[in-house]
């Protein structure tokens, strides 16, 4: 190891020690461009400096998990994923009585809202339990106020249309000068709470988890903690959803059958 990936490694073990949140097992490569972000927008000489900051500093301890945590989201991303699950896994949803989706890494929530409007569209939504899960109280607290900026709304309501969306866009948020607010009645069935896939336990017994390009930023060793984690918190016949980036590692493969392959969609095997 070089000293660079040396320190590293301390810092992690120290943030783990202090905090309870592990990056462990996280891509070096991923980890090393946010530390460099973090260098230039918070005056820290070095990797040692970071580690002295985050032991005697809350503001800046903060400021580290924000910046280590994946916030890449937006409405209807890829929109093709949202039109397979409209084909393939809401026939699936729509024989259980009553149906709860796990939105694991949530970030600030427009995938979990976008799920919302897609079973309001398919008239599941009045029996569904969505829960939106990350391990940043501050993106949380942006998912469950669901304000969003303006400018971002042209782009989602492409990608709305492009996804088989059967209503006006608009019907789905208030505008209010420069950003958004999403309909109260898509957030009556959604609980956004704490959960960290490095470290905690099986969330809930669900019928579908989405988690989609997550773990690309994990390493092998996490894939496969969290694969297992999904695997037991999914009912038998439970539907996984992946990222476009990311497949089943071949010591989960036979966890799970392929419902569609180009979407990254799966099915919990029974037993």
């Amino acid at each position: 190891m070089n000293n660079e990936d040396i320190e590293i490694k301390c810092l992690l073990e120290a943030l783990f020690d202090k905090s309870g949140h592990d990056f462990r097992h996280y891509s070096q490569a991923h980890l090393k461009r946010r530390l460099k972000h973090l260098q230039s927008v918070c005056d820290v000489q070095d990797i040692s400096q970071m580690i002295h900051r985050l032991l005697y500093d809350e503001c800046f301890l903060e400021t580290l998990l924000h910046q280590l945590s994946i916030n890449v989201t937006e409405m209807f991303r890829d929109p093709s994923f949202y039109a397979a699950v409209r084909e393939k896994a809401v026939p699936i949803l729509a024989t259980w009585p009553h149906v709860k989706i796990w939105h694991a890494g949530c970030a600030s929530g427009e995938e979990v809202y976008s799920m919302a409007i897609l079973l309001q569209e398919e008239d599941l939504y009045r029996k569904c339990k969505l829960y939106g899960t990350d391990f940043s109280p501050r993106v949380l607290d942006e998912a469950r106020k669901g304000v969003y900026p303006v400018e971002r709304i042209k782009a989602y309501t492409e990608n709305y249309l492009k996804a088989g969306g059967k209503e006006a866009f608009s019907d789905y948020y208030n505008a209010n000068y420069d950003y958004v607010m999403m309909e109260k009645f898509l957030k009556k069935n959604i609980i956004f709470a704490e959960h960290n896939l490095a470290v905690d336990t099986v969330f809930s017994e669900v019928n579908m988890v989405v988690c989609r390009n997550v773990m690309i930023y994990f390493n092998r060793t996490l894939q496969n903690r969290v694969l297992k984690l999904f695997w037991e918190s999914l009912c038998p016949g439970g539907i996984l959803c992946l990222g476009n980036k990311e497949a089943i590692a071949p010591e989960c493969r036979d966890l799970f059958e392929v419902i569609d392959e180009k979407e990254r969609i799966y099915r919990r095997k029974y037993g």
